[in-house]
């Protein structure tokens, strides 16, 4: 599939990576739906992307919403081919915090944004997807999620992130397998330290001490170096069912 061709839900699209997905997306030709609940910045994203952006606002947490969401997507573009989540909170605590264990309901809401909301795009858009026109490889359609290194090297305080970012990566190949009868490939990046707007807001001196661990390049991540990475996904049939490490060598100590 080529990028100019693209016809995309993005959730958290109207900032970080998932922008820099739009940006790369528009500026090659094709279309993108941003699906976020922040509708405040969607008008200005929206003014800056042009004619072949959209937005709904949307709680990826919420079955419904994302089926609606979904369904208005695909009739505003006239199709819809690759979905990419990108939306996800932080949910940073220990397990055993100074005055008292962490309470489940904020376990949970990393889990029900960013592990359930990711499964809920993928169903939702899978579905529409499979009655898409086949291409010669019988591909239907995209599926591509962020998980984070934190998946595999989660640090102290990161218990509820981890778990919510291990299930993205638990679930990418068995959904995988089970797209293959209706040509939807799944794919999954897990990227390091980037610079979203969390980090952005962070002093000088934390940022550069997070690049600074960074093997190579030392650096933080450039979200454009996200979008290159989906666009490739994207273009490339043969990726299927694999979670792509974007972070620079980097290895997360505990703490």
């Amino acid at each position: 599939m080529k990028i100019n061709s693209v016809k995309a839900i993005i959730t958290g699209g109207v900032s970080g990576l998932g922008l820099a997905c739009a940006r790369k997306i528009i500026s090659e030709g094709g279309s993108a739906t941003l699906l976020d609940i922040n509708e405040d910045a969607a008008q200005e994203v929206l003014g800056e992307l042009g004619s072949r952006a959209f937005f709904v606002k949307t709680d990826v947490s919420n079955e419904e919403s994302v089926v609606n969401a979904c369904q208005t997507a695909n009739e505003n573009m006239g199709g819809l081919n690759v979905a990419i989540n990108c939306a996800g909170v932080l949910s940073a605590g220990r397990v055993l915090g100074r005055e008292a264990p962490m309470a489940s309901d904020y376990f949970a809401k990393a889990i029900n944004i960013n592990l359930i909301g990711s499964f809920n795009i993928c169903k939702t858009a899978a579905n529409i997807m499979q009655n898409n026109e086949a291409d010669t490889d019988g591909q239907r359609g995209v599926l591509i999620n962020t998980a984070s290194i934190a998946a595999y090297e989660g640090q102290i305080g990161q218990a509820a992130y981890s778990a919510s970012k291990a299930g993205i990566v638990g679930m990418t190949l068995p959904m995988a397998r089970e797209f293959t009868r209706i040509g939807v490939r799944v794919m999954t990046i897990a990227p390091g330290v980037f610079m979203t707007p969390m980090v952005a807001g962070m002093p000088d001196d934390v940022k550069a001490a997070l690049g600074a661990a960074v093997p190579f390049p030392s650096r933080l991540g450039n979200p454009a170096e996200f979008a290159d990475t989906m666009k490739h996904i994207v273009e490339n049939t043969y990726l299927n069912g694999s979670v792509i490490r974007l972070d620079g060598a980097i290895r997360l100590q505990a703490k």
